[in-house]
């Protein structure tokens, strides 16, 4: 199966890197569901693209998060614990890329879909005043 385009509100299936296992010098992270914030014109190359993890662990002090609804949840086939999506921090990668990662037992298939796009605008607002804020963190691959 084909690689998805990397449009805003693909959820992917990937190999994310925190930011801390980064300043400790790793190199790969864990495979997780994780969301395009945004992807560089399909004309340039390399193509690179903005992804933010999605975890179970709610926000803390120093993070800043937003929650997927559970009905988004099941409609994509994320399991059912409470999941958010972190804007405080992201990768920078090219498209595709070598963390891309089929989803767990469904061979060749890297995406579980979109999110709707009434939560995908709040998503990227918060990233976008967390980073105007100085309150977010990239590490690129």
């Amino acid at each position: 199966m084909a690689l998805p385009e990397p449009e805003p509100g693909l959820v992917i299936h990937y190999d994310y890197l925190w930011t801390h296992e980064a300043a400790v010098g790793r190199d790969q992270g864990k495979e997780r569901p994780a969301c395009l914030v945004a992807a560089s014109d399909s004309a340039a190359l390399p193509r690179f693209v903005v992804i933010l993890p999605i975890t179970h662990t709610p926000p803390g002090k120093d993070t800043v998060g937003v929650e997927i609804p559970t009905k988004v949840r099941q409609a994509i086939g994320l399991d059912d614990a409470r999941s958010w999506v972190i804007v405080s921090e992201h990768n920078v990668d090219e498209w595709p890329n070598g963390g891309l990662a089929p989803l767990p037992g469904r061979r060749g298939v890297f995406s579980y879909g979109f999110i709707p796009p009434s939560l995908f605008a709040q998503v990227k607002a918060t990233f976008l005043e967390s980073s105007q804020q100085k309150r977010s963190a990239g590490v690129r691959r």
